[in-house]
This record gives C-alpha cells, sequence and structure tokens, in this order.
C-alpha cells in the first residue's frame, strides 16, 4: 500500500520559541517498496516517523495511506521502536499475540498467528520464555513478529539495530531483508548508518541537517543480496556519505 507524504511541517514550541523541526517534507513510500530514511544527528529522522505513525500531529502538511488521511494511531501502520516495548511480564508468544488480543481475537487462533510469526522470526522454540530469558537481537525479532501479526499494510522502524553490536545487527538486517522478501510488507525504516541504508534499501530519502528537509533521494540499483565488499557498494556508499558529510559543521 502507497505511503504520501504531503508538504509535511513541523514546529515545537517553548516558552514563546517556535522552533522548526521538519519543513515541507514530500515523500512517497511505493507498495511493497524498502525504504530508508537517514540523515545527520537531529535532523527530524524520528519525529518524521512519529508523525507518520499517528502518534504527533504535523503543523502543516498530511500523512496519506490508501487515500486516506492519517490523523491518529492505524492498524494499518505499525511501528518498532529501538527499545523493543515488549511487555516483561508476558511471555514471547503472548507478546507477539498482543494486538491480536486488542483486536479481540480468540486465544486459539491469536496464538495459531503469533506461533505462524514466531516460526517466521526463526524463535519457534521460544514461545514460553519471557523477554529477559532473551538477547537484544531476539527481543527486536520478537517485536518484529508482533507488529507483522497485526498484519498492517507498512511496518515503520525506527533505528530498530541501532543499540546491537555490529555482528548481531549484520544478521538482523539479513533476516529482516528475508522477512520482508516474504511478507511483501511495505517498510518505512530510520537510521544514522550510510552501510545499513545501503545494505538495505530500494531507495535512500536522505534529510538535510535541523530543521530537516528533502536533500536528494537516492535509488539503490545494486543486485540483491548485496556485497558490502564490492566496489559497487562502496561507490554507492561513499556517494551516500558524501551527502551526509556535507552538512555537518566544521568543529
Amino acid at each position: 500500500m502507497t505511503l504520501i507524504v504531503e508538504n509535511l511541517s513541523k514546529e515545537f514550541e517553548q516558552r514563546d520559541v517556535h522552533s522548526p523541526a521538519l519543513v515541507s517534507i514530500n515523500l512517497e513510500v511505493q507498495d511493497k517498496e524498502f525504504t530508508c530514511v537517514l540523515g545527520p544527528s537531529g535532523c527530524g529522522k524520528t519525529t518524521l516517523l512519529r508523525i507518520i505513525a499517528g502518534l504527533e500531529k504535523p503543523t502543516s502538511g498530511k500523512v496519506i495511506i490508501g487515500g486516506e488521511i492519517v490523523t491518529e494511531p492505524t492498524p494499518r501502520l505499525a511501528m518498532i521502536f529501538q527499545d523493543y516495548s515488549l511487555f516483561p511480564w508476558r511471555t514471547v508468544l503472548d507478546n507477539i499475540a498482543f494486538g491480536l488480543e486488542m483486536k479481540g481475537i480468540d486465544e486459539t487462533e491469536r496464538h495459531r498467528v503469533a506461533s505462524h510469526y514466531l516460526d517466521l522470526i526463526g524463535l519457534c522454540g521460544f514461545g514460553k520464555n519471557y523477554p529477559y530469558e532473551l538477547s537484544g537481537g531476539m527481543r527486536q525479532r520478537v517485536a518484529v513478529a508482533r507488529a507483522l501479526a497485526i498484519d498492517p499494510s507498512v511496518l515503520l522502524m525506527d533505528e530498530p539495530f541501532g543499540a546491537l553490536d555490529a555482528q548481531t545487527r549484520n544478521m538482523l538486517q539479513k533476516q529482516l531483508l528475508e522477512i520482508w522478501e516474504k511478507t511483501q510488507k511495505t517498510i518505512l525504516f530510520v537510521t544514522h548508518s550510510v552501510d545499513e541504508a545501503v545494505f538495505m534499501a530500494d531507495r535512500i530519502v536522505v534529510l538535510t541537517s535541523r530543521p530537516g528537509t528533502v536533500k536528494e533521494v537516492v535509488k539503490i540499483d545494486l543486485p540483491r543480496p548485496r556485497d558490502r565488499t564490492s566496489l559497487d557498494f562502496a561507490s554507492v556508499r561513499r556517494y551516500v556519505l558524501g551527502l551526509i558529510d556535507e552538512q555537518l559543521p566544521i568543529q
């Protein structure tokens, strides 16, 4: 399902001072596309994602999904945070089934669906475990399964691998791409890592420093699976990194 951000701006007000965070963002994420949002620290990436999810209101402009304007959280959009946001008192299976429970789906059916996604993320033997018994990478996979279980049209991911070590992060990037290919979901993925964006995305939306606006949208034509050590990968990475470096202040 196509996601459209149309002329969106956001200002924060504190003590009668208006501070623009985003200015005139225009963006279209196509159905089944994997799009990354990249930009300098503080440029408004997370704010943009929260507005798209319906968690914050824009100052002006709008977000449209499937022809409908987003004004509040909707089942069509599922957001995955960096800190997992799992319920520590619920088992892994019950965490995944939580959204289905909120929809009033009976226990047998929601556990059937949750078990399917537990298997999809490669944790079928961990349904009865609790989050504290899992590694950080495993907890993040559970968060992905919980989002998928409600069958959203679009997955919004806010630096979901940012707190993980490099080896785990690379492994989860590959697993997420496998899940994306199997489920055919539209994904909008915020990251501060140029390498991660080039490895995963169909297109990279590069934002300027604050107030954030779209500097350039870079189409990544590299074949999948991508080889981080290839000359073509290095060339694209260098180009995208240059777009970011142009905006960084000289210390």
